[in-house]
Protein backbone atom coordinates (compact mmCIF):
# COMPACT_ATOMS: atom_id res chain seq x y z
CA UNK A 1 0.00 0.00 0.00
CA UNK A 2 2.83 2.40 0.86
CA UNK A 3 5.04 1.53 -2.09
CA UNK A 4 4.21 4.86 -3.75
CA UNK A 5 5.64 6.72 -0.77
CA UNK A 6 8.86 4.70 -1.09
CA UNK A 7 9.24 5.25 -4.84
CA UNK A 8 8.35 8.97 -4.71
CA UNK A 9 10.89 9.56 -1.94
CA UNK A 10 13.55 7.88 -4.06
CA UNK A 11 12.56 10.00 -7.05
CA UNK A 12 12.82 13.15 -4.93
CA UNK A 13 16.39 12.31 -3.98
CA UNK A 14 15.78 11.01 -0.46
CA UNK A 15 18.13 8.01 0.02
CA UNK A 16 15.61 5.47 1.33
CA UNK A 17 16.72 1.84 1.41
CA UNK A 18 14.55 -1.25 1.02
CA UNK A 19 15.53 -2.33 4.53
CA UNK A 20 14.18 0.93 5.97
CA UNK A 21 10.95 0.51 4.02
CA UNK A 22 10.50 -3.03 5.40
CA UNK A 23 11.20 -1.70 8.89
CA UNK A 24 8.39 0.83 8.41
CA UNK A 25 5.95 -1.88 7.28
CA UNK A 26 6.87 -3.96 10.29
CA UNK A 27 6.24 -1.03 12.61
CA UNK A 28 2.84 -0.41 11.02
CA UNK A 29 1.86 -4.07 11.38
CA UNK A 30 2.90 -3.90 15.03
CA UNK A 31 0.49 -1.02 15.57
CA UNK A 32 3.10 1.68 16.18
CA UNK A 33 1.14 4.22 14.13
CA UNK A 34 -2.09 3.79 16.13
CA UNK A 35 -4.06 3.75 12.87
CA UNK A 36 -3.92 7.53 12.32
CA UNK A 37 -2.37 9.28 9.34
CA UNK A 38 -0.67 11.86 11.54
CA UNK A 39 0.92 9.12 13.64
CA UNK A 40 2.01 7.37 10.46
CA UNK A 41 3.62 10.59 9.27
CA UNK A 42 5.88 10.80 12.32
CA UNK A 43 6.62 7.08 12.24
CA UNK A 44 7.57 7.08 8.55
CA UNK A 45 9.66 10.24 8.91
CA UNK A 46 11.60 8.74 11.80
CA UNK A 47 12.09 5.48 9.91
CA UNK A 48 12.91 6.71 6.42
CA UNK A 49 14.78 10.00 6.89
CA UNK A 50 18.38 9.76 8.11
CA UNK A 51 19.53 13.31 7.35
CA UNK A 52 17.61 16.39 8.55
CA UNK A 53 18.44 18.12 5.27
CA UNK A 54 15.93 15.78 3.64
CA UNK A 55 13.05 16.62 6.00
CA UNK A 56 11.64 19.26 3.67
CA UNK A 57 11.73 16.84 0.72
CA UNK A 58 9.99 14.21 2.84
CA UNK A 59 7.23 16.63 3.88
CA UNK A 60 6.52 17.60 0.28
CA UNK A 61 6.43 13.99 -0.93
CA UNK A 62 4.27 12.86 2.01
CA UNK A 63 1.84 15.70 1.37
CA UNK A 64 1.60 14.76 -2.30
CA UNK A 65 1.12 11.03 -1.71
CA UNK A 66 -1.49 11.39 1.05
CA UNK A 67 -3.10 14.65 -0.04
CA UNK A 68 -6.67 14.96 1.21
CA UNK A 69 -6.45 11.96 3.55
CA UNK A 70 -5.67 13.78 6.80
CA UNK A 71 -8.84 12.56 8.50
CA UNK A 72 -8.89 8.99 7.14
CA UNK A 73 -7.97 6.18 9.50
CA UNK A 74 -4.89 4.19 8.59
CA UNK A 75 -6.77 0.89 8.78
CA UNK A 76 -9.10 2.24 6.09
CA UNK A 77 -6.07 2.79 3.88
CA UNK A 78 -4.75 -0.69 4.54
CA UNK A 79 -8.11 -2.16 3.51
CA UNK A 80 -8.48 0.08 0.49
CA UNK A 81 -7.40 -2.50 -2.08
CA UNK A 82 -11.02 -3.62 -2.55
CA UNK A 83 -12.46 -0.08 -2.68
CA UNK A 84 -12.91 1.69 -6.04
CA UNK A 85 -10.38 4.44 -6.68
CA UNK A 86 -13.13 7.08 -6.95
CA UNK A 87 -14.20 6.33 -3.39
CA UNK A 88 -10.67 6.78 -2.12
CA UNK A 89 -10.68 10.29 -3.57
CA UNK A 90 -13.81 11.36 -1.72
CA UNK A 91 -11.86 14.18 -0.07
CA UNK A 92 -10.57 15.48 -3.40
CA UNK A 93 -11.15 19.09 -4.35
CA UNK A 94 -14.55 19.97 -5.75
CA UNK A 95 -14.48 22.15 -8.85
CA UNK A 96 -17.70 24.02 -9.33
CA UNK A 97 -19.01 25.54 -12.55
CA UNK A 98 -18.92 29.28 -12.96
CA UNK A 99 -22.69 29.29 -12.56
CA UNK A 100 -22.43 27.49 -9.21
CA UNK A 101 -19.69 29.80 -8.03
CA UNK A 102 -21.83 32.81 -8.84
CA UNK A 103 -24.53 31.50 -6.49
CA UNK A 104 -22.21 31.40 -3.49
CA UNK A 105 -22.44 34.57 -1.47
CA UNK A 106 -20.01 35.99 1.06
CA UNK A 107 -21.30 36.00 4.63
CA UNK A 108 -20.91 39.76 4.87
CA UNK A 109 -17.57 40.63 6.42
CA UNK A 110 -15.10 39.58 9.09
CA UNK A 111 -17.30 39.86 12.18
CA UNK A 112 -20.19 37.93 10.65
CA UNK A 113 -17.83 35.26 9.36
CA UNK A 114 -16.22 34.62 12.75
CA UNK A 115 -19.56 34.65 14.59
CA UNK A 116 -21.01 32.11 12.17
CA UNK A 117 -17.97 29.86 12.59
CA UNK A 118 -18.42 29.95 16.36
CA UNK A 119 -22.06 28.88 16.03
CA UNK A 120 -21.20 26.07 13.60
CA UNK A 121 -18.56 24.69 15.97
CA UNK A 122 -21.14 24.63 18.77
CA UNK A 123 -23.84 22.95 16.65
CA UNK A 124 -21.86 20.40 14.66
CA UNK A 125 -21.41 17.00 16.33
CA UNK A 126 -19.82 14.88 13.59
CA UNK A 127 -17.56 14.89 10.56
CA UNK A 128 -19.08 16.29 7.37
CA UNK A 129 -18.41 15.83 3.64
CA UNK A 130 -19.79 18.18 0.99
CA UNK A 131 -22.69 20.58 1.36
CA UNK A 132 -22.89 24.27 2.00
CA UNK A 133 -23.21 24.68 5.77
CA UNK A 134 -21.22 22.38 8.05
CA UNK A 135 -17.48 22.45 8.62
CA UNK A 136 -15.97 19.77 6.40
CA UNK A 137 -14.45 19.03 3.02
CA UNK A 138 -15.33 19.32 -0.67
CA UNK A 139 -18.31 21.59 -0.17
CA UNK A 140 -19.37 25.21 -0.56
CA UNK A 141 -19.38 26.10 3.13
CA UNK A 142 -17.18 29.05 4.09
CA UNK A 143 -15.51 26.78 6.67
CA UNK A 144 -13.40 23.74 5.82
CA UNK A 145 -11.13 22.41 3.09
CA UNK A 146 -11.00 21.53 -0.61
CA UNK A 147 -14.19 23.34 -1.55
CA UNK A 148 -15.08 26.78 -2.84
CA UNK A 149 -16.39 29.90 -1.17
CA UNK A 150 -15.48 33.48 -2.12
CA UNK A 151 -14.73 34.43 1.49
CA UNK A 152 -13.95 31.63 3.89
CA UNK A 153 -11.90 30.15 6.69
CA UNK A 154 -9.65 27.30 5.62
CA UNK A 155 -9.53 24.42 8.13
CA UNK A 156 -7.41 21.28 7.61
CA UNK A 157 -6.20 22.01 4.06
CA UNK A 158 -2.53 21.69 3.06
CA UNK A 159 -2.41 24.91 1.04
CA UNK A 160 -4.27 27.68 -0.70
CA UNK A 161 -6.26 26.95 -3.87
CA UNK A 162 -8.29 30.08 -4.66
CA UNK A 163 -6.33 32.30 -2.23
CA UNK A 164 -9.55 33.78 -0.90
CA UNK A 165 -9.34 32.44 2.67
CA UNK A 166 -9.55 35.00 5.44
CA UNK A 167 -7.84 32.83 8.05
CA UNK A 168 -5.76 29.67 7.86
CA UNK A 169 -6.01 27.32 10.82
CA UNK A 170 -3.25 24.97 9.72
CA UNK A 171 0.24 24.84 11.13
CA UNK A 172 2.42 25.32 8.08
CA UNK A 173 6.12 24.80 7.42
CA UNK A 174 8.07 26.95 4.98
CA UNK A 175 11.45 26.24 3.46
CA UNK A 176 14.34 28.66 4.00
CA UNK A 177 15.49 30.52 0.92
CA UNK A 178 18.74 29.13 -0.46
CA UNK A 179 21.49 31.73 -0.50
CA UNK A 180 23.80 29.82 -2.85
CA UNK A 181 21.69 30.12 -6.01
CA UNK A 182 23.90 31.63 -8.70
CA UNK A 183 21.97 31.12 -11.94
CA UNK A 184 20.42 34.44 -12.99
CA UNK A 185 21.87 36.48 -10.14
CA UNK A 186 24.56 38.28 -12.16
CA UNK A 187 22.22 40.88 -13.65
CA UNK A 188 20.44 41.32 -10.30
CA UNK A 189 23.81 42.14 -8.72
CA UNK A 190 24.39 44.82 -11.35
CA UNK A 191 21.07 46.45 -10.44
CA UNK A 192 21.82 46.23 -6.71
CA UNK A 193 25.10 48.06 -7.19
CA UNK A 194 23.29 51.36 -7.53
CA UNK A 195 23.00 51.17 -3.75
CA UNK A 196 26.62 51.48 -2.72
CA UNK A 197 28.91 53.69 -0.71
CA UNK A 198 32.48 52.43 -0.50
CA UNK A 199 34.96 52.94 2.32
CA UNK A 200 38.08 51.21 3.58
CA UNK A 201 37.51 49.57 6.94
CA UNK A 202 39.23 47.06 9.18
CA UNK A 203 42.71 45.57 9.02
CA UNK A 204 45.16 46.45 6.25
CA UNK A 205 44.96 43.35 4.05
CA UNK A 206 45.08 44.71 0.49
CA UNK A 207 48.16 45.88 -1.45
CA UNK A 208 48.24 49.63 -2.02
CA UNK A 209 50.09 49.67 -5.35
CA UNK A 210 50.27 53.46 -5.74
CA UNK A 211 51.35 53.89 -2.13
CA UNK A 212 54.00 51.16 -2.48
CA UNK A 213 55.52 52.81 -5.57
CA UNK A 214 55.56 56.23 -3.92
CA UNK A 215 57.06 54.93 -0.66
CA UNK A 216 59.68 52.83 -2.50
CA UNK A 217 60.77 55.87 -4.52
CA UNK A 218 60.89 57.97 -1.35
CA UNK A 219 63.26 55.40 0.24
CA UNK A 220 65.74 55.49 -2.63
CA UNK A 221 64.51 52.37 -4.40
CA UNK A 222 64.26 50.14 -1.36
CA UNK A 223 61.04 48.19 -1.63
CA UNK A 224 58.53 49.43 0.94
CA UNK A 225 55.24 47.56 0.64
CA UNK A 226 52.16 49.49 1.74
CA UNK A 227 48.87 47.83 2.70
CA UNK A 228 45.39 49.30 3.07
CA UNK A 229 42.06 47.92 4.32
CA UNK A 230 39.86 46.33 1.67
CA UNK A 231 37.16 48.52 0.17
CA UNK A 232 33.66 47.48 1.20
CA UNK A 233 30.19 48.69 0.45
CA UNK A 234 29.28 50.35 3.75
CA UNK A 235 25.55 50.56 3.02
CA UNK A 236 23.53 48.78 5.72
CA UNK A 237 20.53 46.79 4.52
CA UNK A 238 17.62 45.35 6.51
CA UNK A 239 15.68 42.82 4.45
CA UNK A 240 12.20 41.47 5.28
CA UNK A 241 11.10 38.52 3.14
CA UNK A 242 7.55 37.24 2.74
CA UNK A 243 7.62 33.44 2.67
CA UNK A 244 5.07 30.71 2.01
CA UNK A 245 1.54 30.74 0.61
CA UNK A 246 1.22 32.69 -2.63
CA UNK A 247 4.94 33.53 -2.49
CA UNK A 248 5.66 29.90 -3.41
CA UNK A 249 4.89 30.94 -7.01
CA UNK A 250 7.93 33.24 -6.94
CA UNK A 251 10.39 31.12 -4.96
CA UNK A 252 13.03 30.88 -7.69
CA UNK A 253 13.06 34.63 -8.22
CA UNK A 254 13.37 35.22 -4.47
CA UNK A 255 16.27 32.80 -4.18
CA UNK A 256 18.12 34.60 -6.96
CA UNK A 257 17.52 37.96 -5.29
CA UNK A 258 18.51 36.62 -1.86
CA UNK A 259 21.72 35.12 -3.23
CA UNK A 260 22.64 38.40 -4.93
CA UNK A 261 21.90 40.49 -1.84
CA UNK A 262 24.02 38.21 0.37
CA UNK A 263 27.08 38.82 -1.80
CA UNK A 264 26.57 42.53 -2.54
CA UNK A 265 26.03 43.91 0.97
CA UNK A 266 28.50 43.27 3.78
CA UNK A 267 26.17 44.81 6.35
CA UNK A 268 23.00 42.77 5.79
CA UNK A 269 20.36 41.61 8.25
CA UNK A 270 17.31 39.66 7.12
CA UNK A 271 14.07 38.33 8.61
CA UNK A 272 11.11 36.32 7.38
CA UNK A 273 7.41 37.09 7.74
CA UNK A 274 4.24 35.62 6.27
CA UNK A 275 1.93 37.88 4.25
CA UNK A 276 2.41 41.00 6.39
CA UNK A 277 4.54 42.41 9.18
CA UNK A 278 3.13 41.77 12.66
CA UNK A 279 4.46 41.56 16.21
CA UNK A 280 7.10 38.92 15.50
CA UNK A 281 9.40 37.75 12.72
CA UNK A 282 11.89 34.88 12.44
CA UNK A 283 15.31 34.00 11.00
CA UNK A 284 14.83 30.29 10.33
CA UNK A 285 11.67 28.92 8.75
CA UNK A 286 12.32 25.51 10.26
CA UNK A 287 11.99 27.10 13.71
CA UNK A 288 9.42 29.77 13.00
CA UNK A 289 7.15 28.53 15.80
CA UNK A 290 9.88 28.11 18.43
CA UNK A 291 12.42 30.88 17.71
CA UNK A 292 10.25 33.90 17.06
CA UNK A 293 11.82 37.34 17.34
CA UNK A 294 9.64 40.21 18.61
CA UNK A 295 9.39 42.95 16.01
CA UNK A 296 9.84 45.46 18.85
CA UNK A 297 13.33 44.03 19.41
CA UNK A 298 14.19 44.43 15.73
CA UNK A 299 12.90 48.01 15.74
CA UNK A 300 15.22 48.84 18.64
CA UNK A 301 18.27 46.94 17.37
CA UNK A 302 19.18 48.61 14.09
CA UNK A 303 19.82 52.29 13.59
CA UNK A 304 17.98 54.62 11.25
CA UNK A 305 20.93 54.50 8.81
CA UNK A 306 19.77 51.05 7.64
CA UNK A 307 18.03 50.82 4.26
CA UNK A 308 14.78 48.87 4.61
CA UNK A 309 13.67 46.50 1.84
CA UNK A 310 10.43 44.48 1.94
CA UNK A 311 9.99 41.65 -0.57
CA UNK A 312 6.48 40.26 -0.94
CA UNK A 313 3.52 40.03 -3.30
CA UNK A 314 1.36 42.17 -0.97
CA UNK A 315 -1.57 39.94 -2.01
CA UNK A 316 -3.82 39.09 0.91
CA UNK A 317 -7.16 39.80 2.49
CA UNK A 318 -7.56 43.51 3.34
CA UNK A 319 -8.42 42.34 6.88
CA UNK A 320 -4.77 41.38 7.32
CA UNK A 321 -3.69 44.97 6.74
CA UNK A 322 -6.18 46.98 8.80
CA UNK A 323 -7.97 44.68 11.29
CA UNK A 324 -6.82 43.43 14.70
CA UNK A 325 -7.14 39.64 14.49
CA UNK A 326 -6.94 39.77 10.71
CA UNK A 327 -3.70 37.77 10.41
CA UNK A 328 -4.18 34.38 8.79
CA UNK A 329 -2.20 32.39 11.37
CA UNK A 330 -2.79 34.04 14.74
CA UNK A 331 -4.91 36.63 16.53
CA UNK A 332 -2.84 39.78 16.17
CA UNK A 333 -3.61 42.43 18.78
CA UNK A 334 -2.68 45.27 16.42
CA UNK A 335 -3.27 45.64 12.67
CA UNK A 336 -0.37 44.95 10.36
CA UNK A 337 -0.65 48.53 9.11
CA UNK A 338 0.49 49.77 12.53
CA UNK A 339 3.63 47.63 12.46
CA UNK A 340 4.52 48.68 8.93
CA UNK A 341 4.16 52.34 9.85
CA UNK A 342 6.43 51.81 12.88
CA UNK A 343 9.04 50.24 10.63
CA UNK A 344 8.88 53.13 8.18
CA UNK A 345 9.26 55.61 11.01
CA UNK A 346 12.33 53.77 12.32
CA UNK A 347 13.91 53.30 8.88
CA UNK A 348 12.64 56.12 6.62
CA UNK A 349 14.69 54.95 3.63
CA UNK A 350 12.47 52.05 2.59
CA UNK A 351 11.10 50.32 -0.52
CA UNK A 352 8.85 47.33 -1.26
CA UNK A 353 9.78 44.89 -4.06
CA UNK A 354 6.79 43.03 -5.51
CA UNK A 355 7.21 39.88 -7.69
CA UNK A 356 3.71 40.31 -9.12
CA UNK A 357 3.72 41.93 -12.56
CA UNK A 358 2.94 45.62 -12.22
CA UNK A 359 0.12 45.47 -14.77
CA UNK A 360 -1.83 43.25 -12.32
CA UNK A 361 -1.39 45.43 -9.22
CA UNK A 362 -4.68 47.30 -9.65
CA UNK A 363 -6.62 44.02 -9.48
CA UNK A 364 -5.61 43.32 -5.86
CA UNK A 365 -7.00 45.67 -3.24
CA UNK A 366 -4.30 44.93 -0.64
CA UNK A 367 -1.54 45.92 -3.06
CA UNK A 368 -3.11 49.35 -3.41
CA UNK A 369 -3.42 49.68 0.37
CA UNK A 370 0.23 48.81 0.95
CA UNK A 371 1.40 51.09 -1.86
CA UNK A 372 -0.40 53.94 -0.11
CA UNK A 373 1.27 53.15 3.23
CA UNK A 374 4.63 52.94 1.46
CA UNK A 375 3.93 56.33 -0.18
CA UNK A 376 4.12 54.65 -3.59
CA UNK A 377 7.61 53.26 -2.95
CA UNK A 378 6.65 49.86 -4.33
CA UNK A 379 8.62 48.51 -7.28
CA UNK A 380 8.22 45.37 -9.40
CA UNK A 381 10.77 42.63 -8.82
CA UNK A 382 12.34 43.10 -12.24
CA UNK A 383 15.78 44.42 -13.18
CA UNK A 384 14.23 47.79 -13.98
CA UNK A 385 12.26 47.73 -10.73
CA UNK A 386 15.29 46.81 -8.62
CA UNK A 387 17.30 49.53 -10.31
CA UNK A 388 14.59 52.07 -9.53
CA UNK A 389 14.30 50.89 -5.92
CA UNK A 390 18.05 51.11 -5.34
CA UNK A 391 18.05 54.61 -6.84
CA UNK A 392 15.29 55.63 -4.43
CA UNK A 393 17.21 54.24 -1.45
CA UNK A 394 20.36 56.07 -2.55
CA UNK A 395 18.67 59.46 -2.37
CA UNK A 396 18.99 61.23 0.97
Amino acid sequence: MFIKLFTELRSAGVPVSLNEYLTLLGAVEAGCANYAVQDFYFLSRATLVKDERNLDKFDRVFGMVFKGLEDVALDDLLASADIPEDWLKKLAEKFLTEEEKAQIQSLGGWDALMETLKKRLEEQKARHQGGNKWIGTAGTSPFGAYGYNPEGIRIGQDGSRHRRAVKVWDKREFKNLADDVELGTRTIKVALRRLRRFAREGAATELDLDGTIKSTAHHGGMLDIQMVPERHNTVKVLLFLDIGGSMDDHIRMLEELFSAVRTEFKHLEYYYFHNFLYEYVWKDNNRRYTDRIPTWDVLHTYGSDYKLIFVGDASMSPYEVVYPGGAVEHDNAEPGKVWLERALKTWPHAVWLNPVEKRFWDYTHSIGMIREIMEDRMYPLTLEGIDGAMGALSRK
